[in-house]
Parts: C-alpha cells; structure tokens; sequence
C-alpha cells in the first residue's frame, strides 16, 4: 500500500505564504551557518557578528514565520469569496485526515523549533547586550573614550553591565529603554559631543559599588608613594610618600574613621551642588546618626538663600561622589608623563622631555591624526633644534618617548568626540581639579561658628618627601609639613591646588 502523500493544506498555496517560508528557511539555514562559524572562529567573534546572529537574523525568520499564516488568512478569504464550496468558519481538525494530520505535524514541529529557537537566540541576544565588546566598541567614535579609559582602568576585567546595570529585572529593563534611545541618537546622530556627565539616573552606588566594595570595612591608613618630575632641563625628581587615612568600618565595631566616615556610617552627608557636574557646592549638611543632631554649614563666599535652598535638589553623599571616574579615568599630561618617566617608559636624561612632552599633549589638535604627527614633529625639532648631538646619542631614547607620548594621547585624547583629560573632573584628591575642596576649604561655616576642616592632617600624613637623594622623614604623628618642590612661599595654604595645576604646564 502507498503512503499517503505529504499534501499541504489549500490555503498555503499563495504568493505571500511561499515568500515568507522562503525567508523562514534561509534565516533558519543563515543562523546555523554563522552560529557554527562564530563557534569554530575567533575573527567571527566581534560585536557586529553577536548583532546579526543573535538578533538581526532571528527577527527576520521570525518575520517570516508571520507572513505565512497571514498569506494563508488572505487566501482563506479569497476563497470565501470566490468559491461555492461551503468553508467553515473555524478551522476543522481531522487527525484521520491525511492532509490535516500533515499540516498538523508541521505546526507542531516548527512550533517546537520556533520555541527553541527563540529561547536560544533571545538568551544569546541577551549575553551578547550585555557584552563588553557590545557596550564599548559597536558605536566605535561614540564610545571609544569610554572603552579606552575602561581597558586602561582598575575595573577592567569587571563588565560594563555590572556598573551600569547591576543585578534585578527592572534596572535591566530601564538600561534598554535608555539603550533604545541612545541607538536613535548614533543612527541620527543626536548624540552630544562629549557624552555629559554625571549620568542623571545611575543606579545607586550601593547596589552596584558596594557588592564588591564596601565601607564597613575598615582599612586604616594605606601608603601611596607619588612621583613627580618637574620641568627643568634635568627632569628633577620630586617624591611625596603619603599615609592615607581611608579609614571606615561601622558603629558595632566602634571604628567609623578616616575619609570613609562620609559614607553613612555612623553619619549622613547631604549637599547641593549649584552646577551639572556638582563642582559647586556651597551647602552641606551632616547628621549624626546616633544623636540625631544636624549641622549645616554654608560657603561664607556662595551663600544660598532660604529659597534657593528650598528649591534645590539636596544630594545624599554616596561612593560616586568621590570616586566619580573609578572607571573611565582621563589622565591629565602631566601626570601621564610622570608615570612614564617614573616606569622607564620614557628616559628621564632626555633634556626637558617632561615640559616638552606635556606641551605637546596639552596642545588642541582637529584630529588624533594631526596630533600624532604634531606630537612626533614636536620631539624631534626640539632636540634638532637644541641638542643636535644628542639626536644621534639618544635617538632610540627619543624615538620611544615619542612612541610612549603618542599612546598617552591615544587614552587621554579623543578629539572627534570633542574629549580630552579635563572634561571629566575626577574628584579624587585635589591636585588639578577641586576634588576634597569642593567642601573641605575652609569656607564652609555653621551657624555656631564651627568650620569643615582643610586641615591636611584629616586625609593624609606626609612621611617623606623631597629628593630622593635629599628627601625628608618624619614618624611623627602628624608626619611633615608639606614642602612645595619650587619655592612659592606660602602661598600653597591660601589658594586650592586646582588655581595652579591644571595638569599642564603655565
């Protein structure tokens, strides 16, 4: 006896029904073809290939997959129209009926696939938008600052998502509504140049920062040795080694000290900044969580008015608002050339190379291109022009510290995107930016007269600087009085670090 032949239903013979399998098949047979090349191939592995694998190619088979029942809806519907042949108004099932048995192992097959598929490929899509690769490097001008400074950064093996995103469904889902938008702006290109921070809506650093870092702990005092160069002609080391007073811990254990003590340990800090990106900040106010006292101090030279202060946005104190740049960290020239002559990267026996370097970076470019041969041009008339014999002694010396230069200005410098080393204030410390002053300058007073602290003894103690061949210890208590590296009298305790340093030179 002859099988029953594999007959499909009336209604699937239209045009539209065949395009759409057509493009249900060849999606399918794409799918299984890129995702096998992605899988035996690292050249496949980039973001663009996770983009059309994973969500570009299943949305078109999926497209396909609607086109057939509505082909087949318009051809039940031209058949009503135009037969005398009775057709029911719902679909009959007849499993004894080889053409509906047919039709109906074929819905269930693909149904079944279709699920898998689905499931499959929305749980790639899934890992392939939170991928580093796909944050940092799908929009390349867009986000390559960000990129940049994130391999360079201490959170470089931590993925974007984590920071950014955080654990939990409704964070996830405000990040691709947000990501929605962000893909509008690149494909019409509406978005700003440079990116504007801080972000308006990050997710609080408690929820992000502190599932790995936390305050509670208590750390103490923690040594940083920091190496400068200045710029004479013999690049004269300068060396300051510091105990920083981290501190922290929490109010069981007794120990809430050190710059961690702002973190609501055992007292929360309030302010408001008068400026998008909080450098501004002319009121703050501290309550003991203990006794439930509070304090407010106001700046004696940027008072705010009762109204003002009622009308302004009164910011909690969190992680972010210190460490603002834990990631995308722009290093400024100067201290980018110091780190190079301090690792060897650059030699230091080169004449001026540390003012003729920082010149050099912190000059306006139209492009990186432009900048890298200026960079490279720059170099080389110096010494041409000032120490002929020495282009010849060193030029190894001299062709790496252009090499070295150029990649500083590759990680600090993005002029396409309008970003360089001083858009972002890092608010860490107070050398080129006002950091620690923002509150801590001895202007912000309370109603009793008291004053937030610019003593530097509350942060730091100097142990030892100067000269490596002169430098100064102390074991003291309060260590050393800090000793500017050129003579500028006192003036160092009137003025902010950041009115002289700007991380290039005068």
């Amino acid at each position: 006896m002859r099988p029953p032949s594999m007959k499909l239903p009336r209604f699937v013979h239209n045009w539209l029904t065949y395009v759409g399998a057509t493009i249900a098949i060849l999606a399918l047979i794409l799918f299984v073809f890129l995702f096998v090349l992605q899988t035996l191939t690292d050249a496949a592995k980039a973001p663009y290939a996770g983009l059309v694998i994973f969500v570009i190619v299943p949305t078109v088979f999926v497209f396909g997959l609607i086109l057939i029942p509505i082909g087949m809806f318009f051809e039940w519907q031209r058949w009503k129209r135009t037969q005398t042949l009775s057709i029911p108004r719902f679909p009959i099932i007849d499993l004894n009926n080889p053409h509906h048995r047919n039709a109906m192992f074929i819905f269930v097959v693909g149904s079944l696939l279709l699920l898998f598929l689905s499931a499959f490929s929305s749980y790639k899509a899934y890992q392939e938008t939170d991928s580093v690769a796909f944050c940092g490097t799908l929009c390349h001008s867009v986000m390559a600052p960000e990129h940049t400074t994130y391999l360079n950064s201490p959170h470089a093996r931590v993925r974007c998502v984590d920071c950014h995103v955080g654990p939990g469904a409704d964070w996830f889902v405000r990040s691709k509504m947000s990501g929605a938008y962000q893909v509008y702006a690149v494909l019409l290109n509406k978005y700003p140049r440079p990116i504007p921070v801080p972000i308006g809506h990050l997710r609080p650093a408690q929820e992000t920062c502190e599932q790995c870092h936390w305050p509670e702990r208590f750390f103490g005092a923690q040594q940083k040795k920091l190496i400068h160069f200045l710029p004479d002609e013999k690049n004269t080391r300068w060396e300051i080694n510091l105990l920083i007073r981290t501190g922290g811990g929490s109010p069981e254990s007794g120990l809430t000290e050190g710059i961690h003590w702002h973190m609501n340990i055992s007292n929360r800090v309030e302010y408001i900044a008068t400026d998008e990106k909080r450098q501004e900040i002319p009121w703050v106010r501290i309550t003991n969580l203990k006794t439930g006292e509070v304090t407010e101090y106001m700046s004696t030279e940027k008072p705010l008015s009762e109204k003002e202060i009622a009308r302004a946005n009164i910011r909690k104190m969190d992680c972010m608002d210190c460490h603002n740049r834990p990631t995308h960290i722009f290093h400024s020239p100067s201290y980018s050339v110091n780190l190079a002559l301090g690792t060897g990267k650059i030699d230091s026996t080169l004449p001026f190379i540390k003012s003729t370097g920082v010149n050099l970076l912190a000059a306006n470019y139209p492009s990186t291109d432009s900048a890298l041969n200026a960079i490279e041009n720059g170099v080389k008339k110096f010494y041409q022009d000032n120490y002929p014999k020495l282009t010849n002694d060193k030029e190894d010396a001299i062709s790496r510290a252009i090499v070295e230069l150029q990649n500083i200005y590759r990680n600090n410098f993005f002029p396409e995107m309008k970003v360089r080393w001083d858009i972002y204030p890092n608010n860490i410390g107070h050398l080129n930016f006002p950091g620690c002053y923002r509150c801590h300058d001895g202007l912000h007073k309370s109603a009793d007269g008291k004053m937030i602290t610019n003593e530097c003894i509350a942060c730091h103690t100097i142990i030892g600087q100067g000269n490596p061949q002169k430098m100064a210890f102390s074991m003291e208590p309060k260590g050393l009085v800090f000793q500017h590296p050129e003579d500028i009298g006192e003036v160092w305790q009137e003025m902010k670090c950041s009115d002289c340093h700007r991380g290039e030179l005068p």
